[in-house]
């Protein structure tokens, strides 16, 4: 089955890169592009990719409100989000309006491809220095940001235990050697505190994680 993408950036040379190296796997292929954030919302909404490589500075309409209104909508495609910068203030905010994770341009192609295939498969894009700038994010907030969702009650000690080391930028094999537990078990584990937590990802319990005050940066 191909992997649908969405190219949005607003400068059409970088979308044409894009689309070259895109179409040239054979499981994947470029639907549609946007030169806007207001363009990439009607085009994911009209196409309904697996993904959406998001630009983050554009005009019209920036891609962190771009990913909120994918995010919200009835059947929400996934965004990568394409940025010059380090994880800035924006890519931050994507993140948390519901990005599955960002990776910045002057990667290797390869990278490129293999994080559009991650994304696709329904895993976030989360590397350590990622969950380490987030965590640094939090250290300087004196307390939480928001009312804990309600599906953090219905945790159980263990899925706690999960989701404090997802926070921590763990992966599901990390997770398993760490509680001594099997490969599928985290999975399981994992699955059922997104369930819970109404996420998307594990970009999002991280944030989740931190915002409730469920674990302490």
């Amino acid at each position: 089955m191909s992997i649908g993408v969405v190219v949005a950036d607003d400068q059409a040379i970088v979308r044409a890169g894009f689309r070259l190296l895109i179409d040239s796997e054979p499981d994947m292929t470029v639907l549609g592009e946007a030169a806007d954030g207001a363009e990439a919302v009607a085009a994911a909404r009209r196409m309904t990719p697996d993904v959406v490589l998001m630009d983050i500075r554009m005009p019209v309409m920036d891609g962190v409100a771009a990913t909120r209104l994918i995010a919200a909508g009835e059947t929400p495609s996934r965004v990568l989000i394409l940025t010059t910068f380090d994880l800035d203030e924006y890519v931050f905010a994507a993140l948390h309006a519901g990005a599955s994770g960002f990776m910045l341009k002057d990667r290797p192609p390869e990278e490129l491809l293999s994080a559009i295939r991650v994304i696709a498969a329904g895993e976030a894009l989360l590397a350590p220095n990622v969950t380490r700038r987030l965590i640094e994010h939090f250290i300087r907030q004196p307390e939480p940001l928001r009312t804990p969702p309600g599906g953090l009650q219905e945790l159980t000690v263990r899925e706690r235990e999960v989701l404090a080391l997802i926070a921590a930028g763990l992966s599901n094999t990390e997770i398993a050697g760490k509680l001594v537990i099997s490969v599928p078990t985290a999975k399981t584990h994992v699955s059922r505190i997104l369930a819970k937590l109404a996420a998307r990802d594990r970009a999002q319990l991280v944030v989740i994680a931190y915002q409730s005050g469920l674990v302490k940066a």
